[in-house]
């Protein structure tokens, strides 16, 4: 599948990649480029082949609280709000963006997830809820960085549908939703006031030393949102929702942790984790981090340690705890 900015990346010599069934790019000529951009002035990401979910009818809100573990009340002052979306087993089904819109809700979706999330709530939905895969009816542009608000000034929003101030970089920034025939010249705007065109390498590596999760990383149906330290997204006191009971007063057996190799290999997801000596768990995530000009992980582990390894092709490279996120935006 292609997005509506197909050409424009073709067009500013991308090199595509498939990832989850869409053709997107990689990266326009140096993901590290890309890297420097978004931290120093202003990147601009196509996301289209995000999902979106659409509730509406009479009990669409108390759906909205039952289906989702954090408070759905939040809305009711923000125009967004962020939620895991839990299975009765506490696992995580996916994580989930919520805006109110129009009369009724909209989820903003994983693209690998979006039918199964479709099929999910369609089977939790009481009569009366309305649930519509709506994915076609909408582009997605995120554009991110210190310079982002200067960019965004020079473009026309008139189409945009709906604006967020989320990102999935450690910056500044927004997230547009707009129809997308209007996607290109939008995009053009961006890209003409001075963002720069952005492709998943450099989206992966943001999204790391920020320490954000990615779904199939460090969220899946077998980790729970507790687990990958996602509890602040976890909301008791709103009442009962999908999962509640079996992460209530639950101690996670795993935790994620986070690690900077101290030699010059870089760690992978699915590299093995040591502690002592003793094989505690596997990274979720590792890139190599222009900053400190190391490899860094998050990796889901049991139990604590002195000594951290990574086996990175078959050598245990020392590694060192650290706290995260690896990257925090001065304020």
């Amino acid at each position: 599948m292609r997005t509506p900015l197909y050409d424009e990346h073709i067009a500013a010599g991308a090199k595509m990649t498939a990832y989850c069934g869409w053709e997107l790019p990689l990266h326009y000529g140096g993901i590290l480029a890309e890297h420097v951009a978004v931290r120093r002035r202003a990147g601009v990401f196509d996301v289209s082949h995000m999902g979106e979910i659409y509730l509406s009818g009479a009990g669409a809100f108390d759906f909205l609280q039952a289906l989702l573990t954090n408070d759905m009340r939040r809305l009711e002052t923000k125009p967004w709000v962020y939620s895991p979306m839990c299975g009765e087993s506490g696992g995580t089904v996916d994580d989930v963006v919520a805006y109110r819109h129009g009369d009724g809700f909209l989820l903003c979706v994983n693209a690998a997830n979006t039918e199964k999330d479709f099929a999910w709530i369609r089977q939790n939905a009481p009569p009366g809820v309305c649930v519509e895969n709506v994915s076609d009816s909408f582009a997605q542009l995120a554009l991110q960085g210190p310079a982002a608000a200067d960019v965004l000034k020079k473009a026309d929003l008139s189409a945009v549908l709906l604006q967020s101030g989320t990102g999935y970089t450690g910056e500044r920034g927004f997230e547009l939703f707009l129809p997308p025939a209007a996607a290109p010249k939008l995009w053009r705007e961006m890209t003409e006031a001075g963002a720069q065109p952005c492709g998943l390498g450099a989206r992966d590596l943001l999204r790391t030393e920020a320490s954000l999760p990615l779904y199939g990383h460090e969220l899946d149906e077998d980790i729970s949102p507790v687990e990958a330290g996602l509890e602040r997204f976890v909301c008791f006191e709103k009442g009962n929702f999908i999962g509640r009971g079996a992460l209530a007063g639950v101690r996670p057996p795993r935790r994620l942790i986070g690690l900077t190799a101290q030699g010059r290999a870089v760690p992978r997801a699915g590299c093995e984790v040591l502690g002592d000596g003793v094989p505690l768990g596997k990274v979720t995530s590792g890139c190599f981090s222009p900053g400190p000009a190391r490899g860094i992980a998050m990796a889901l582990v049991t139990g604590e340690a002195e000594k951290y390894e990574i086996v990175i092709r078959d050598k245990a490279e020392p590694a060192v705890l650290t706290g995260m996120p690896f990257y925090r935006r001065a304020k």
